[in-house]
């Protein structure tokens, strides 16, 4: 068993999945048909030996901690050790609510004082990738690094996403820049950390630092603090937006993906729900998908990505979409290029995702501007509707809402907004 205990922060609102997350936070959301974002944390977790496992919630977490639950799908369910949520709470040192990753650890000081392991293994709860963390831990240790970094290369039009980093030729961490404007350094921090627990605990105890990346790093810096970083080579996503989620949702359709959940030694293991298994109807049609148990196909379905129970009736079409879990496509309707929640009812003829008009989403134009339609869980689209590109339609939006219309325009929005 490794030496350290990991804590997942889970915790963050996440505005930019949109009505992925006004229902939910960002870990619970669902990704390549049967799995939560979360489960990629998890399983890395105990696939590597490491059993002791604490998850830091705050924003809406029903449906994360219904999903987890007492662990017993990663084999977490144990006496010792084990999962626990680590929930926000009023009174003593450690009350009130987080303010950033590095506040959310803080808060739960007196839980990390009592493990017994000697390091924390600090993990994102939104990322999606499959990493062995020994090698990471075995480093940081002949390193005696207080503090270890994974970092992995990504596309130069995304460093302002992340926390850029220099590095010097014995790993160590030379410059941290928090999502630059601006940088020719391509080597970006996954958000992965390994603490000495001591020096975690001295470097929280005696600042205010809030965040991890924006606060901590940088101060341990210019202290001159002993920081190694450790390159991951493998596949990694950070999808904290809409564009970013469709993305990785659909490179899982590539013939040889990056990311292969098909691995019988790096099992992703995840709560499975008991469904029959999948019906191809005789006039279906489907090219290039993921289809999860349960689904029912009688239309066509092409390059798209199915969660469990979904129906699609006969005549319908759906393209390059991320349907998720129960979601009934009514006869000859036409899905392309969408993001469909939970429980979502499509009536027959319906068209989502229709036209050529690309106009960018009015309420985030700079996130939602690819022709990506949204529908948020449990809303009921009209029979015969056309709704256009980059369209969010909030959750819980009945019949009622859409009214009298016949065609809700590209780049509008609608519907209750539960935010």
């Amino acid at each position: 068993m490794a030496n350290a205990m990991a804590m997942i922060m889970a915790g963050g609102s996440s505005p930019s999945m949109s009505i992925l997350t006004e229902i939910r936070s960002e870990p619970a959301v669902h990704f390549g048909g049967k799995f939560r974002i979360i489960d990629f944390s998890l399983s890395n977790c105990v696939n590597s030996d490491i059993y002791n496992v604490a998850i830091l919630t705050q924003y809406k977490p029903r449906s994360l901690n219904d999903h987890i639950g007492i662990g017993k799908p990663w084999d977490l369910d144990r006496a010792t050790g084990g999962v626990r949520l680590l929930q926000p709470y009023t009174g003593g040192a450690y009350g009130g609510w987080q303010q950033g990753t590095a506040d959310a650890v803080r808060r739960n000081l007196d839980f990390v004082e009592m493990q017994n392991e000697d390091h924390v293994l600090i993990l994102a709860g939104d990322h999606i990738y499959l990493m062995d963390y020994r090698p990471m831990i075995k480093q940081h240790i002949q390193n005696n690094a207080e503090v270890t970094l994974a970092v992995r290369r990504v596309n130069p039009h995304e460093t302002h996403r992340f926390g850029i980093v220099s590095v010097g030729p014995d790993d160590r961490l030379q410059a941290f820049q928090e999502k630059p404007k601006r940088t020719k350094e391509t080597l970006a921090s996954m958000g992965v950390y390994i603490f000495r627990k001591d020096v975690l605990m001295e470097i929280l105890e005696g600042t205010s630092h809030k965040d991890f990346g924006k606060d901590v790093v940088p101060a341990m810096l210019a202290d001159k603090r002993s920081i190694y970083t450790y390159t991951f080579p493998g596949y990694w996503a950070d999808v904290g937006t809409v564009q970013a989620y469709w993305e990785a949702n659909m490179s899982l359709l590539a013939e040889d993906p990056a990311l292969n959940m098909y691995d019988p030694n790096w099992i992703i293991h995840t709560k499975s729900e008991e469904r029959a298994p999948v019906k191809i109807g005789p006039n279906a049609s489907v090219d290039g998908n993921l289809i999860s148990n349960g689904c029912r196909v009688e239309g066509e379905v092409m390059r798209s990505v199915l969660s469990p129970g979904v129906h699609v009736a006969e005549g319908a079409i759906v393209r390059d979409s991320v349907i998720l879990n129960d979601v009934s496509i009514g006869a000859g309707a036409v899905i392309d290029r969408c993001i469909v929640d939970k429980g979502v009812v499509i009536g027959a003829e319906a068209k989502l995702g229709h036209g050529d008009d690309n106009k960018p989403n009015g309420e985030m134009p700079d996130k939602l501007n690819t022709g990506i339609t949204l529908v948020g869980k449990n809303c009921v689209v009209p029979n015969g509707i056309e709704i256009g590109r980059n369209v969010v339609i909030h959750p819980e939006s009945g019949e009622k809402a859409f009214g009298k219309r016949k065609k809700i325009k590209s780049g509008s929005s609608m519907g209750k907004d539960q935010r």
